[in-house]
């Protein structure tokens, strides 16, 4: 029986782990801000596309009716 992908999932993460520490030459505390920065630019893109999505949905609505 094949192990679960959460054994490769880890390591993954592990290896994107160090990458990251790496990326900060060693520094913890920069690489935790540069990956609270990452993420709340996601999260801005993420909320700048449900607002496309949903300005093209009422849009094809209003073409339909």
């Amino acid at each position: 029986m094949p192990l679960p992908s959460v054994f490769s999932d880890n390591n993954r993460y592990e290896v994107a782990c160090d990458q990251a520490i790496a990326m900060c030459d060693g520094n913890l505390r920069s690489t935790i801000k540069a990956l609270i920065m990452a993420n709340e630019f996601l999260e801005t893109e993420v909320a700048e596309l449900q607002d496309a999505l949903a300005t093209c949905f009422a849009q094809a609505k209003n073409d339909a009716a």
